[in-house]
């Protein structure tokens, strides 16, 4: 059986991690293990909320936001969700271009992140 740490670790893999898209099989696959576990997976994500995040875990959400933000100024004003599959496809080799401004960023975005998961400790211990 599959744990929770798998399950998350699939989930937060980075777009650069992986190196082609998922067939339909593999993705039917996927979705029915999930759905099996899904009350395990659920569980495991309450668990993970009540701990403080590690030092690796803010970076990665760091990273992310730093992302998001590279993809918003090649999209301008379009989303994200409203492309065509080839096109995101496109937009994530375009991003992965960008690495260094991904990274200098996410350097910044880092104090701040860590800023809100003590904000978000201190709000839990207050209720």
């Amino acid at each position: 059986m599959i744990g929770f740490k798998d399950y998350s670790a699939f989930a937060e893999m980075t777009d650069e991690e992986v190196d082609e898209a998922l067939d339909m099989r593999q993705r039917m696959k996927l979705r029915q293990s999930m759905r099996k576990n899904k009350a395990k997976i659920k569980a495991g994500k309450r668990r993970a909320a009540k701990r403080t995040a590690s030092p690796e875990k803010l970076k990665q959400r760091a990273t992310k936001h730093a992302r998001k933000e590279v993809e918003k100024a090649i999209l301008k004003d379009k989303k994200k969700g409203d492309l065509s599959f080839s096109s995101r496809g496109a937009l994530e080799k375009k991003v992965a271009r960008k690495s260094a401004a991904v990274a200098r960023i996410s350097k910044k975005l880092l104090p701040q992140i860590k800023r809100d998961e003590r904000s978000k400790r201190s709000k839990k211990k207050e209720t």
